[in-house]
């Protein structure tokens, strides 16, 4: 869905406040991190007339403007294999393991949500069932899951703890579950027997499952902040399940990723932690199709597409577990070295969420059911920086119009800006710079961009200012400036 369905927004700055806090008012506890804070422009008329241009402007959702609020998340990747004991790159176990096997003694998704808490994230997502097709909710589908488990005497459901630990904290709850590789349904490739049995009776069986799987993770748990499809799941007119109703029933202020009807965020294409420059949350619509796979989609992942009609905003996602020639989404043992330097997170940081995305880390869970402490200490130092760079800007303001300027209270030495829009009336913003008063009279050229949309870091060499102007050289309707901060 996108804007032409929503209704009009109200104008006044109270709504300005709701829209832009929305994440934030999900949350249980605590308020927002301070380098996510933002000020309301002051002048309700202005802005009031500006949102009624640009009425083509594709708009996100009440539900996408949530998770870009979040910003940074955490995905947590376990499965039966790892609690097995038995590892293969990014979980390709291709055989089904004894029930028995699954019984994580120590599991404890509080504990898990330390990580999530540590790094200063606001969304998280559980791999609800992974690769080897082992449900780890309550299900009687088919026997393979934590019914016939184990641990708890088969009564446990981690699904169910890990959305309350997610509410406990004031983490907004996820879930991901893959109909694309389903090993005990021999799916691989979207389709059963190994990906040769499209349009078999046994296709269609596995459709039913897959939709009735859809059924109990988005009626059982409350409201989510997002359903992840794994690679996706194919649409029935491709011969896979008919989710997209069911998800729409029951989740209608979630977001979906993904399928060629619905694609609320893209990936952006890669898992090292950067987006394009610019980077654009509008993609194309061809015959009413939205494809990651599609040549046309494809392209564009990274950088999005200018004036695209389709508001799908990118996601960046990597595993913690990255460094050192290592890319492991789920535990192994000896990997405790592969987790990123805080250096290389805040880099991905600059380059995701200060580059219009979300930033969304691969947490792994061990076999015994927990977070390894050196993951948490490592994402804690990662919080620690954010707080450290963005907690006390030097000036901040916001406003409605091609020139905004932003006076500080003392001259002070910067070297970095943050713009955001408010992305509730669409991205505005085409082509601007960022000017500062150095002395005098005299302004000096500090950034120059294209796009801004949810935000935009733009890094300089350390000066000192006095004065700071935001110039939108080009725009599609007048810009609304959510923030414009000096770091």
């Amino acid at each position: 869905m996108n804007a032409p369905d929503i209704p009009p927004l109200r104008c006044d700055r109270r709504r300005f406040l709701e829209v832009g806090c929305g994440c934030v008012a999900t949350a249980a506890a605590g308020a927002a991190a301070p380098w996510r804070l933002f000020a309301a422009p002051a002048d309700d008329d202005a802005l009031a007339r500006a949102a009624a241009e640009g009425p083509d402007l594709p708009r996100p959702t009440p539900a996408q403007l949530r998770w870009q609020d979040c910003e940074v998340g955490l995905i947590y990747h376990f499965d039966m294999p790892v609690a097995a004991g038995e590892f293969a790159p990014n979980n390709q176990v291709r055989r089904r393991l004894d029930p028995a096997r699954y019984n994580p003694a120590k599991l404890d998704t509080d504990q898990w949500i330390e990580a999530a808490k540590a790094a200063g994230a606001r969304y998280a997502v559980f791999t609800a069932t992974h690769f080897n097709g082992f449900m780890q909710w309550q299900s009687d589908l088919y026997p393979y899951g934590v019914k016939q488990a184990k641990w708890r005497g088969g009564k446990g459901d981690v699904v169910a703890l890990f959305v309350e630990s997610c509410r406990k904290a004031g983490i907004a709850p996820g879930i991901y579950f893959s109909t694309h590789r389903n090993v005990y349904w021999e799916v691989w490739g979207h389709h059963v027997d190994w990906g040769k049995g499209r349009g078999t009776p046994k296709q269609e069986e596995f459709n039913r499952v897959a939709e009735r799987m859809t059924e109990e993770l988005c009626s059982r748990y409350g409201p989510l902040v997002q359903i992840w499809y794994d690679a996706g799941v194919k649409t029935p007119k491709e011969g896979g399940p008919d989710v997209l109703p069911i998800f729409e029933r029951h989740q209608p202020d979630s977001v979906f990723y993904h399928s060629k009807q619905r694609s609320d965020h893209r990936w952006i294409g890669n898992e090292s932690g950067h987006a394009g420059d610019p980077c654009w949350a509008t993609m194309p619509r061809i015959d009413g199709e939205v494809s990651h796979n599609a040549a046309s989609w494809k392209k564009h992942l990274h950088g999005g597409l200018e004036d695209g009609p389709y508001w799908s905003p990118g996601m960046v996602d990597v595993p913690l577990r990255g460094a050192n020639r290592i890319h492991s989404w789920f535990w192994a043992p000896g990997q405790d070295h592969a987790t990123y330097p805080v250096d290389a997170l805040m880099t991905m940081f600059d380059r995701s969420v200060g580059h219009n995305c979300t930033f969304i880390m691969g947490e792994v869970v061990n076999a015994d059911g927990l977070v390894p402490e050196s993951d948490i200490q490592r994402l804690g130092e990662f919080g620690q920086a954010l707080e450290q760079r963005f907690a006390e800007p030097a000036g901040e303001t916001s406003g409605v119009g091609s020139e905004i300027e932003l006076v500080l209270p003392k001259p002070t030495k910067i070297d970095q800006v943050v713009l955001q829009e408010d992305i509730a009336y669409g991205e505005r913003v085409r082509e601007y710079r960022v000017e500062g008063q150095v002395g005098g009279d005299t302004w000096q050229t500090l950034a120059e961009g294209r796009s801004v949309g949810h935000k935009w870091i733009c890094r300089f060499d350390s000066v000192e200012v006095t004065r700071l102007k935001l110039i939108v050289a080009r725009s599609a309707a007048t810009p609304i400036i959510r923030r414009f901060a000096a770091f």
